[in-house]
This record gives structure tokens, C-alpha cells and sequence, in this order.
């Protein structure tokens, strides 16, 4: 098993009104802070240490759980608006004036609304296999097998192979070298994602899906900073359809999309999506 110096970084905590928040930051200090917001049922044991270790080779990193989720205390959000709202608390109990946002899946939306709600805090985004929000015109009907695997009781790592990579053997070889990277945090055994936790998020994915798209464009229109949209072109459970429709109603926005790739693309090409994402940042 390789060494990773994420997995060394130590957990912290910082007090705020709805929570105690449980975060790790590694990294040089200085610059622009950039914070990571998670999947459904992701606490910050489920971070890829090999994508972590290449981002904070030049970055700040802040990976967080949010309000109720996995570390952290709290009562459990169940919208993407209350996700935000706990993300937007986080930041300031650091102390934080200004971050850029990585956001994975669920997080990537959450991080689309932390920048609607606070524009001043958020100088770039970074949206990972997300959902701009409503239903995406012309997006294919959900798989129904996609969604009875994310919201069975108990998720096992082959359904976590199957959700986030292609189903080809490098898909599957590239699932599997991630379930082992990330077993060193895992075998801690650390909080997991409660029922309640786990279903309000559900249920916020559910709330959002229902806003008329509509509105979505608008709010698209209305985010004035940078936006780095990255996609997998065989994403199961998000289609890559989503990331080029946002991009069109985004002011400012680069679009990658890995052809070879699915919902974890970012752990796939860690490497080159690390690259991507600091050279982002940077201009």
C-alpha cells in the first residue's frame, strides 16, 4: 500500500452555531484556501489521498464534513440551500474571507449554492460530475439500477465500483485501486454517514431535481466567477450532457471531459485532473 501524506493530516475541529465542524487542512498556507465538498454518504475518510496529495502539493486544502454528516455534529440538512448554508458556517467559523470551491457530485451543486448565496467568499468553482440543478433538457431517463444501488441501506464497495466507474476493466481495475487507496482512513473506523444524514441528502438531490430549469439558467447566468466544469463521459449516474448544458449559460466557464471515464473520473485521472485544476486556479 503506497504512503500518502493526506492520510497523516490530522483531524480538526472548529465550533460554529449548528455545529462542531470536523475538517483536515494540508498544504501550503497563504495563498487562496481551497475547499472540498463531498458525494452523498461521503465523509472525509472517502477523499482519494492520491487526488488530496497532488492538490496540496500547491495548495491549501480543506476537506469538511458537513453539519450532521459523518464527523461533525449537528442536525442533518436535507436541502441543498441548508448544505450551503452549513458550508457557508464552516468557512467563516475558520475565519476564512475568501476560498475557491471543489465540488464532487451533491457537493458540486452545494458549491453552485454557496456561490449564489455568498459571492463575496468564493473567488473560483470547481464542479466534479455535478448537477447544475433541475431536470437537464434532453437528459435520459435515470438508470433505475443507479438509483436503487445509491439508496440501498448499506452501500458496499462493489456498488461504489459500480456507481462511480465505467463498467469496463479498466473502469473496474481503476474502481478497485481506489477502495484500496482509500482503506488506510477507512480502517480506522471512523463515523460513517448516519440514516438521517444519508436521506436528507436523498432528499435534497429529489428537492433540487424538481426546480424548473428554468430558474436553474438563471442562476447559471447570474455566477460571474471562473468556473472549471469537469465531466465523465460515461458517468451513470450524472450524464456528461449536464456539464455542457451549464457551461452554455455559464459567463466564464472551461469545460474537461474524460472520454474513458465515469461519475470518479477525478480519481481515475487524478494526475491530470490535479494538473487541470492548478493551472485553473492559477490564471
Amino acid at each position: 500500500m503506497n504512503d500518502y501524506l493526506a492520510d497523516a493530516a490530522e483531524n480538526r475541529t472548529v465550533d460554529a452555531p449548528s455545529a462542531t465542524f470536523t475538517y483536515r487542512r494540508m498544504g501550503p498556507r497563504g495563498a487562496v484556501p481551497l475547499v472540498l465538498l463531498n458525494r452523498v454518504r461521503g465523509t472525509i475518510d472517502w477523499w482519494d489521498p492520491a487526488l488530496l496529495d497532488r492538490l496540496a502539493a500547491e495548495h491549501d486544502v480543506i476537506v469538511f464534513d458537513d453539519i450532521g454528516v459523518g464527523y461533525s455534529t449537528g442536525t442533518p440538512r436535507d436541502s441543498v440551500e441548508g448544505l450551503a448554508d452549513g458550508a457557508i458556517e464552516f468557512i467563516e467559523a475558520l475565519g476564512l474571507v475568501e476560498v475557491d470551491l471543489l465540488g464532487w457530485t451533491l457537493g458540486g451543486t452545494v458549491a453552485q449554492h454557496v456561490a449564489l448565496k455568498r459571492p463575496d467568499l468564493v473567488r473560483k468553482l470547481v464542479l466534479a460530475a455535478s448537477n447544475p440543478g433541475g431536470r437537464v433538457p434532453g437528459a435520459p431517463t435515470p438508470n433505475e439500477r443507479v438509483r436503487t444501488t445509491m439508496t440501498k441501506p448499506e452501500v458496499t464497495g462493489e456498488d461504489l465500483v459500480y456507481l462511480f466507474f465505467p463498467e469496463t476493466d479498466t473502469g473496474r481495475t481503476a474502481g478497485r485501486e481506489y477502495l484500496n487507496r482509500v482503506a488506510a482512513r477507512l480502517a480506522s473506523r471512523g463515523p460513517g454517514v448516519s440514516e438521517a444524514a444519508g436521506q436528507g441528502q436523498i432528499t435534497a438531490i429529489g428537492k433540487d431535481a424538481s426546480v424548473p430549469f428554468e430558474q436553474v439558467q438563471a442562476e447559471l447566468e447570474s455566477i460571474r466567477q471562473p468556473v472549471l466544469y469537469a465531466t465523465g463521459v460515461q458517468d451513470a449516474m450524472i450524464p456528461a450532457l449536464a456539464a455542457f448544458t451549464a457551461v452554455q449559460h455559464l459567463a466564464d466557464a472551461t469545460l474537461v471531459a474524460y472520454s474513458d471515464a465515469g461519475h470518479a473520473f477525478l480519481f481515475q485521472h487524478a494526475n491530470d485532473f490535479a494538473f487541470q485544476v492548478t493551472n485553473f486556479l492559477a490564471t
